[in-house]
């Protein structure tokens, strides 16, 4: 029973609200090559992008977003030219308000 609690909990945390962007990003992959993002949808914990480069889960990256900075993530599923980011750490609401703020305007 405590398996599927677990199980519950981490989905939660993956269908919380994402906001829809449109965000070229430049990131670096696990060798540190640079490479080039287009994020589509982010949350404070982490993003959906359509990438070039095929990654599989596990793998780590660091993105460089406005406002934030440079982020290490997960890759937690690769499918198609899209992949999922988890971030190490979430974006503090602040910080995340004006991320989406910069972002929002750039379109």
């Amino acid at each position: 029973m405590s398996y599927l609690g677990s199980n519950l909990a981490y989905a939660e945390v993956r269908r919380e609200g994402r906001d829809e962007v449109h965000h070229r990003a430049r990131a670096f992959g696990p060798d540190a090559q640079a490479l080039s993002l287009l994020v589509v949808n982010i949350s404070p914990h982490g993003l959906m992008a359509r990438c070039d480069t095929v990654f599989q889960p596990g793998d780590r990256i660091r993105v460089n977003l406005p406002v934030v900075g440079t982020l290490a993530a997960e890759v937690r599923w690769s499918l198609g030219g899209r992949i999922g980011l988890q971030f190490d750490a979430a974006i503090d609401l602040a910080s995340y308000y004006e991320l989406i703020a910069r972002l929002i305007r750039q379109r």
